[in-house]
């Protein structure tokens, strides 16, 4: 990053907060769409039963962590990968 100019980084960091806000919205997306299919069962009101919307927090506090977890685990791998290529340079 230290070899682009200023313009270069500028351009660089705004691909990197694009590809982040369509990550983030491809993860809301997926979220909506999996609670609502697992929780929302009753169509006859405008509003959720206490059933649906307990289960709509459990479902998306399950989701989140999953996602947290998965990467966390990449970042874990990103790391042990630069050790194993920093150890076969040597």
């Amino acid at each position: 990053m230290d070899q682009l100019n200023v313009k270069e980084q500028q351009e660089f960091q705004q691909i990197v907060e694009q590809k982040q806000m369509k990550d983030f919205m491809n993860l809301y997306s997926n979220l909506v769409s999996r609670c609502f299919e697992d929780c929302v069962n009753d169509f006859t009101s405008n509003n959720l039963t206490s059933k649906e919307t307990s289960c709509i927090a459990k479902c998306s506090e399950k989701f989140l962590k999953h996602s947290e977890r998965v990467g966390q685990r990449f970042q874990e791998q990103k790391v042990k990968d630069r050790l194993t290529m920093g150890s076969e340079d040597a």
